[in-house]
């Protein structure tokens, strides 16, 4: 069985991305599953070139980083002309009505002056890579479900009209070890793409500066250390950080701590011993850069070729070549 999971570099991996999936990914990956960075997905809004690029990298590393094995990993646009070429084909066989009604299109293009069409049609991308890479299951989170639906119909309507291609892949919801919400505004929650970088921990924050994030973290007059989400989400937020990296529930975590202070040095300490590996680990890779140009190349080597046989099967029953 194979699993298809895919980061898109819209900004640096943060703490959420790493305790809410990159984590997982490492634990529980198996050789036959697949994970990518989705370069092409961080197109569909206005974006500078060289810091895609860059971007791109670091979030490369962050997953070998991180412990995924190197073969699994690829970079999307590595296999953009097989992409491509099945986006086509899946553009031809999805409708507009199908990509208008998503709901993210429709947050994403609210008031705004101009709309790529990148942006109303990258679902029918999103379902290429699924589809190419023959995924049985797609793990993601509640955002991104109506568009592993659409790949799903997409690949059902296809084999019933040209013939059996695709595997229909199933959706997962995982269950998020963590809700981490921004330090500064816990109302919101942690981001990768955040304009206000204060409340967000990324992965290659030094500790120094992890410290000093954490100690600046909004917390409230109650002077209570105690899990209540509703009524003290800052505290809340704080002890479901210190409790996904040690392990313990958030109501376990709040135990024998009487200050904020105190709860904001030990839940800083805790990300600092989580990150440290993987923040050692991908500043290695970036600090040799021909290392991973040849993972890179290798993983777009293994993508390209196991999907091979399925888009020439694609073209072929469509009609091209």
């Amino acid at each position: 069985m194979t699993r298809l999971s895919g980061a898109t570099p819209s900004g640096r991996a943060q703490l959420g991305n790493y305790l809410g999936a990159i984590r997982r990914w490492a634990a529980e990956g198996t050789a036959d599953d697949l994970y990518f960075v989705s370069d092409l997905h961080a197109m569909t809004t206005a974006y500078n070139p060289q810091r895609l690029r860059a971007l791109t990298r670091e979030m490369l590393a962050v997953l070998i980083g991180a412990g995924i094995r190197p073969a699994s990993v690829f970079v999307q646009s590595d296999i953009m002309r097989d992409l491509t070429a099945l986006t086509w084909v899946l553009e031809c066989t999805s409708t507009f009505g199908e990509v208008a009604r998503m709901i993210q299109f429709k947050e994403k293009s609210a008031g705004a002056k101009t709309v790529r069409l990148g942006l109303l049609t990258y679902p029918v991308l999103m379902a290429a890579d699924i589809l190419l890479q023959g995924a049985d299951e797609v793990p993601v989170g509640e955002d991104q479900s109506q568009h592993v639906e659409l790949a799903r119909a997409l690949a059902r309507r296809f084999n019933t009209t040209f013939g059996d291609v695709f595997v229909v892949p199933d959706l997962v919801v995982p269950q998020v070890a963590a809700r981490v919400r921004d330090l500064a505004d816990p109302s919101r929650k942690m981001a990768k793409s955040s304009r206000d970088d204060a409340g967000v921990v990324f992965v290659l924050d030094s500790p120094d500066l992890v410290r000093r994030k954490f100690r600046r973290a909004v917390t409230d007059t109650a002077n209570r250390v105690e899990y209540r989400p509703d009524e003290q989400p800052g505290v809340a937020n704080l002890l479901e950080i210190l409790g996904a990296c040690t392990g313990r529930s958030p109501a376990e975590a709040a135990a024998g701590i009487t200050t904020y202070s105190a709860l904001k040095d030990q839940a800083a300490d805790a990300v600092i011993e989580e990150l440290s590996g993987i923040r050692k680990r991908t500043l290695d890779l970036l600090d040799d850069p021909a290392e991973l140009d040849r993972i890179r190349a290798t993983g777009a080597a293994h993508a390209a070729e196991r999907g091979s046989h399925r888009l020439e099967a694609a073209l072929r029953v469509a009609g091209l070549g």
